[in-house]
């Protein structure tokens, strides 16, 4: 099988939200946000000869984003502490008052998540891009069902901290 000729713009175009929530989901600080994605870019850019299609173009994207992001927030650990931006998030085109409640419950979730450890955290990113219990459970080395225990520890930690009354989906 021969597979199409990928290029980086159009990994962006369809992959750049995604790796934007996962840089949003290990950091904080905007400006080192911004070098993490160009990190992952540049990673995916670098990786791109060796996709042979095994696995999805969304999968192999993901993989590379996570991956990165893992070793940077490993990386801040042994950092001082970091400044807390909130990271930017999209116009839901409403009223100022319901983008101003959007944001702020983001901040909060973005904040919430980052405060997960980093296994969580990581089923938590992917789970949000959609990816399912077994694509997770094979970009982490973890089983579909052990996939769905901790995303659900995961899920119950952040309801509790978002001060939901009922657990999220």
């Amino acid at each position: 099988m021969t597979l199409p000729r990928l290029s980086l713009d159009a990994i962006v175009a369809e992959h750049g939200a995604a790796i934007a929530r996962i840089t949003a989901a290990f950091e904080a600080n905007a400006a080192r946000r911004d070098e993490l994605g160009q990190e992952i870019l540049l990673a995916i850019w670098q990786s791109l000869p060796r996709f042979r299609g095994d696995a999805t173009l969304k999968t192999f994207v993901l993989r590379i984003a996570h991956s990165r992001a893992v070793d940077h927030a490993l990386q801040a650990r042994r950092d001082l502490a970091r400044d807390e931006v909130p990271p930017d998030l999209p116009d839901p085109q409403r009223g100022p008052e319901h983008r101003a409640s959007l944001q702020q419950r983001g901040e909060r979730l973005a904040h919430v998540v980052r405060r997960l450890p980093l296994a969580q955290r990581q089923l938590v990113t992917l789970a949000l891009e959609g990816l399912s219990h077994e694509e997770i459970g094979g970009m982490l080395g973890i089983s579909a069902g052990n996939v769905a225990v901790r995303l659900t520890r995961a899920r119950k930690y952040l309801s509790q901290q978002m001060g939901d009354t009922h657990e999220s989906r």
